[in-house]
């Protein structure tokens, strides 16, 4: 489909609430294409990623896993507590309102998200939720857009269920909730995948129950399923390079759901009825990626591939400008004098890093179709209140 037959996506610009994330999915759907969602590390990056949104008019997903919200927060604050996780909730509420102070001044719709919590960080969870709770009774919405579950250690009985009781509390606040069944390979915050090959599919009787289950609730709800992918760059669990991404299983999930759904008496009106998470893109040949989103995956996590775009950033800074950086004055090997306070100043090659990590973000945008699928609305300091730009 090209892109004179897309209808506009109508969002707000700002942070969103779990119906209009759901309502950006549904676009994603309809039209074949998939927001990348950015596992962001501190304010730095959660920037470049508004940046890299506003200058090509395209929604996007920012994201903060356990580990990543406690940097934000500072490593100076411990996770301590009975629940040892205070450094990273204070963290992911910090990035959350840090994203809420400015996302509507970069003018693009933003879905504000935290990543993997598996069933031993619960208490982090509960965290943000509790924040949530006390923002929507201040403001009438949530701090966050969506959080997600990650119990796929569990059986799935327990997974499911806790994932149901958790999404009704969630749903009363309008948040949007993504689960994960089935195994994703590698390593994600402390989540480590190992088992054999078949460990790393999901199947469509799975994703049917979860469906079955969630839908009953609300339908602002998505499914990360396994389907050979791996969380990092990895080699298969055997230690060969066996794996092979199966984005047609994606498709077969949403056949077993509509299936369903029509034995039931229901009207299905589209051949994907339930939104698909791609985690552990990295290294992913382009062809399977553009499968995996035919088949209705709307969201694909970026963590590896822009880690690496913001270290570059600040390497390259270091090898154009390396004589002048081993002391304040001079060269490596001379005394000119000259100072090099312009060269060693943070705000110089941090803002490299930014540049280099806006970059990747932009590729990935484009490989998943995002790019310019929206018109960025910059808001403005004097068309409202400080405050009002904060919810």
């Amino acid at each position: 489909m090209t892109d004179a037959k897309i209808e506009p996506l109508d969002l707000p610009p700002g942070v969103l609430t779990g119906d209009q994330t759901r309502k950006l999915f549904e676009h994603a759907s309809k039209y074949g294409y998939a927001i990348p969602a950015f596992n962001c590390t501190s304010t730095s990056t959660i920037n470049c990623v508004l940046e890299a949104a506003r200058d090509t008019n395209s929604p996007i997903i920012i994201q903060v896993s356990n580990s990543g919200a406690w940097f934000v927060a500072g490593k100076g604050i411990a996770n301590k507590g009975d629940n040892h996780c205070e450094g990273s909730i204070l963290g992911a509420i910090a990035g959350a309102l840090h994203t809420r102070a400015v996302a509507k001044f970069y003018g693009v719709p933003v879905v504000m998200h935290s990543d993997h919590c598996a069933k031993k960080i619960l208490p982090w969870f509960d965290g943000m939720l509790k924040a949530d709770e006390e923002y929507f009774n201040k403001y009438g919405v949530a701090l966050f857009s969506s959080h997600m579950l990650d119990l796929s250690e569990e059986k799935d009985e327990e997974n499911i269920e806790t994932c149901r009781k958790y999404f009704e509390k969630m749903a009363k606040m309008n948040i949007f909730l993504e689960m994960e069944i089935g195994k994703t390979g590698g390593e994600e915050d402390g989540v480590k995948h190992e088992g054999t090959i078949e460990d790393l599919f999901t199947s469509p009787e799975q994703i049917w129950k979860v469906h079955k289950t969630l839908s009953a609730i609300s339908p602002n709800f998505s499914i990360a399923a396994a389907f050979g992918n791996f969380h990092g760059v990895y080699k298969a669990p055997d230690g060969s390079n066996t794996v092979k991404l199966q984005p047609q299983i994606l498709g077969k999930h949403q056949e077993k759901i509509k299936a369903e759904l029509e034995a039931a008496g229901e009207a299905v009106k589209t051949d994907k009825p339930t939104f698909l998470v791609m985690h552990g893109g990295s290294g992913s040949e382009k062809h399977e990626i553009l499968e995996a989103v035919s088949n209705g995956v709307i969201k694909m996590n970026v963590d590896t591939d822009t880690q690496w775009a913001y270290w570059d950033g600040v390497h390259q800074y270091y090898l154009k400008h390396s004589d002048r950086m081993f002391k304040q004055c001079g060269g490596k090997d001379n005394d000119d004098g000259l100072p090099n306070k312009k060269k060693y100043d943070p705000r110089v090659w941090i803002r490299s890093a930014e540049g280099s990590m806006s970059k990747r973000v932009i590729e990935s945008l484009t490989v998943l179709g995002a790019l310019g699928k929206y018109t960025a609305k910059p808001a403005s300091l004097s068309s409202g209140s400080l405050l009002a730009a904060h919810v």
